[in-house]
């Protein structure tokens, strides 16, 4: 059997380590489904574009967004940009297996357990995208049994910097900041001034996101 082209999809950055850390990715998803051909390609500031990968991929390819939540890239950027035999997956979040590598990387930080986290996301105004990361904030809530916030780093409500310290006005406790984000940037850049005991490196090439990128793209198959 021949399986469509994964064309993996990330937003794209300025950042020297964030196309890296994509193609990193990649490969832990070849190495766990090596009978998968898969490309990587960027919305913007990286080669490729997703119109000149899914020009070599196939008719048939599958687009699996690197996107944490639903927004303008994946309604309009992406699905735009493919044919009409040619599929796109949903966003990655919410889902379990970022539980998986959320807390790993809270543990990787070294943040004690039973701290209260604040989800630190992009942010977007699409409300279904904030409604998508609250719901990864409950998942995560749920896992660690400690409270958990969703916060906002540019569009949206709360900031990251407000949760922070409304979450250790409740609690009286320290607080880590979990980076819900793929890649470092701008945006992870900012959460070190937020005010945190602690913040958490991006999930990156966490071996649970590959797999995750993987699930997205039998489901869409």
């Amino acid at each position: 059997m021949s399986w469509p082209a994964l064309v993996a999809v990330a937003h794209g950055s300025a950042h020297p380590q964030a196309a890296a850390t994509v193609t990193a990715l990649a490969g832990h998803v070849t190495r766990l489904a090596p009978v998968i051909d898969i490309r990587v390609a960027f919305v913007q500031h990286a080669q490729p574009s997703l119109p000149a990968a899914l020009a070599v991929a196939g008719r048939d390819a599958i687009v699996v967004p690197l996107l944490l939540s639903s927004g303008y890239h994946l309604t309009r950027d992406i699905t735009s940009a493919l044919n009409l035999d040619q599929k796109v997956a949903g966003p990655l979040g919410p889902d379990r297996l970022l539980v998986t590598a959320l807390a790993s990387r809270l543990a990787e930080a070294q943040v004690p357990g039973g701290t209260p986290v604040v989800l630190a996301a992009a942010g977007s105004a699409d409300q279904e995208a904030a409604w998508q990361v609250r719901s990864q904030a409950t998942l995560l809530a749920q896992e660690l049994n400690v409270p958990v916030r969703a916060a906002f780093a540019a569009a949206g409500l709360p900031a990251v910097r407000d949760a922070v310290a409304d979450l250790r006005a409740l609690t009286g406790a320290q607080v880590a900041v979990a980076a819900y984000l793929l890649t470092r940037g701008h945006f992870h850049d900012q959460l070190a001034s937020a005010g945190a005991d602690w913040v958490t490196a991006p999930l990156g090439d966490h071996p649970a996101v590959a797999a995750l990128v993987i699930d997205r793209y039998r489901s869409a198959a």
